[in-house]
């Protein structure tokens, strides 16, 4: 190779002899070099810039398909354990290359790939182990990605990506949206592991999706890591709370980067902007600091007060604990009082799987009867209100079936009552029918600036259809109900009320440098 342009497909060898096919990028600079590896089910080909912008900065960069998948032969098994030893292999080969001379490997991935590159940063110790990991928007295990935290199936987002990649060697992005111009009521069909039969093409892994497995087996596994962890996330990304949980109980140095944005680390709105920052170059300067031990021994981190262009830093000192973050305090919105949230209607409402609430529509039926949520809306804000961490609904409330999801959903209305969504949790509950229990449902993590003039509005759910699976109400399976039934609810304002995190002490950093240090 004569220049940081120049790529080569060559073949890495799996432990199985499985040939992997392999992008390599050299920089124009006599080696050895330090080494990047990306290990991808969305084509290796994608990485090509992002290959010539590391091999520009004198970094060996590697990406490679994974077995099944576009180059690489062999069955396509999405979180398996293949990855793993698959990932060690292809690490041990880089260090066996003159071109690297057994030096550094950073392991790096976005989406699924970050998996792979965090249980390749967690495998056996040797020469497959790199010695940093970059992992950004966290895919981090076929449960964790299948549910939510407190049981709800992520049905959307799970439909979408096998449609579009499962029991494929390829991918075709835009599967579901095609089945769904001309099905609309796609998701809809009952049972959902029978999805396949409505895209038209087998799809054999789907229906195993969703077997009951423990979720949170990387996160368990990187408290134990000793090496640096780089995670990016944003606080519109579905699987964001992940991305935290995986900085929180990271064993080694570790950073987080949060900002404004979805699962393609891109912003939807355009006024929002001045939160983008240059993500290659902090993963260059990132990688050099965490490769040379320049790295703090604590958790630190910056996130977005989306709106602002200003970013928070939180940090969390590892021997000493919580304790050590940056300081924020909790704001309580007690329900129906005057300075809370005002209940608008909806105490008692029917949850309908037949005709649930949408997750795909801000719109709120006004004067609905009967109601099918219940409705809560505060006084417009003083002044502006930064909010950066967890926030939480506590409510009371009851079901008169033994089987109920509960989906709290918080929208930002500014003062021309244009709405945003602002904060969403659902967990799913077994309680006596009909008595009331007191619920906690966690809302994410938060970035965010409101400003002054802004409304919180608030509505208290059965369901959040299609980005989650119906609950049938019947005590059965949502993935494998054939028969749904109403729910009625009772919400009691007592007692319920919504926790936001909110700076107390603005703490602004600029985001490269807090996360470089």
């Amino acid at each position: 190779m004569n220049t940081a342009a120049d790529i080569a497909t060559v073949i890495v060898p799996a432990p199985d002899g499985t040939p992997l096919a392999t992008d390599l990028c050299l920089p124009d600079t006599p080696g050895p070099h330090p080494a990047v590896v990306i290990r991808t089910p969305y084509g290796r080909a994608a990485h090509r810039a992002e290959l010539r912008g590391w091999a520009a900065h004198g970094f060996a960069a590697v990406a490679q398909d994974v077995r099944g998948r576009h180059g690489s032969p062999g069955p396509w098994h999405p979180y398996r354990d293949h990855e793993e030893s698959d990932g060690a292999a292809t690490v041990a080969w880089v260090r066996g290359q003159a071109w690297s001379g057994g030096g550094p490997v950073v392991a790096v991935g976005s989406s699924y790939a970050a998996h792979c590159a965090l249980v390749t940063a967690l495998g056996a110790p040797g020469d497959g182990r790199p010695d940093a990991v970059i992992a950004a928007v966290p895919a981090l295990g076929l449960a964790d990605t299948a549910r939510e935290p407190a049981g709800p199936e992520r049905l959307a987002a799970r439909a979408g990506w096998w449609a579009a990649h499962g029991d494929r060697p390829d991918s075709a992005p835009d599967a579901l949206a095609r089945a769904l111009a001309d099905d609309p009521g796609l998701l809809e069909h009952l049972p959902v592991t029978r999805l396949a039969d409505r895209l038209g093409r087998a799809l054999p892994s789907w229906p195993g999706l969703w077997d009951d497995c423990p979720r949170g087996r990387i996160v368990l596994r990187g408290s134990a890591s000793r090496l640096p962890l780089l995670t990016v996330g944003g606080t519109h990304d579905p699987f964001a709370e992940d991305t935290v949980a995986l900085w929180r109980g990271w064993g080694g140095p570790a950073r987080l980067l949060l900002g404004p944005w979805g699962h393609r680390l891109t912003a939807d709105r355009p006024e929002i902007a001045a939160d983008r920052i240059n993500l290659g170059a902090l993963y260059v300067r990132w990688a050099r600091a965490a490769l040379v031990g320049r790295l703090e021994p604590e958790r630190r981190g910056a996130i977005a007060l989306g709106g602002s262009g200003r970013w928070h830093g939180v940090r969390q000192d590892i021997t000493r604990g919580p304790g050590g973050e940056s300081p924020t305090r909790t704001t309580t919105w007690p329900f129906d009082v005057p300075t809370g949230l005002r209940l608008l209607h909806g105490a008692e409402f029917t949850a309908d799987p037949a005709r649930p609430v949408r997750s795909d529509d801000l719109a709120v039926p006004a004067g609905a009867a009967p109601a099918d949520r219940c409705l809560l809306l505060s006084p417009p804000l003083p002044r502006p209100l930064d909010l950066a961490g967890p926030a939480t609904a506590r409510i009371h409330a009851a079901a008169d079936t033994p089987a109920a999801d509960w989906a709290v959903r918080v929208t930002a209305l500014d003062p021309a009552g244009r709405a945003e969504p602002l904060a969403f949790g659902i967990v799913r509950r077994t309680d006596p029918p009909g008595e009331t229990v007191k619920i906690t449902v966690p809302l994410g993590t938060l970035g965010r600036r409101l400003p002054a003039g802004t409304r919180l509005r608030a509505e208290i759910a059965g369901h959040h259809f299609p980005a989650h699976a119906r609950n049938p109400h019947t005590g059965e399976n949502p993935v494998t109900a054939t028969r749904l039934a109403p729910s009625r609810r009772a919400v009691t304002a007592r007692g319920s009320v919504l926790h936001l995190t909110v700076v107390a002490r603005r703490r602004y950093v600029e985001p490269v440098p807090e996360i470089c240090r």
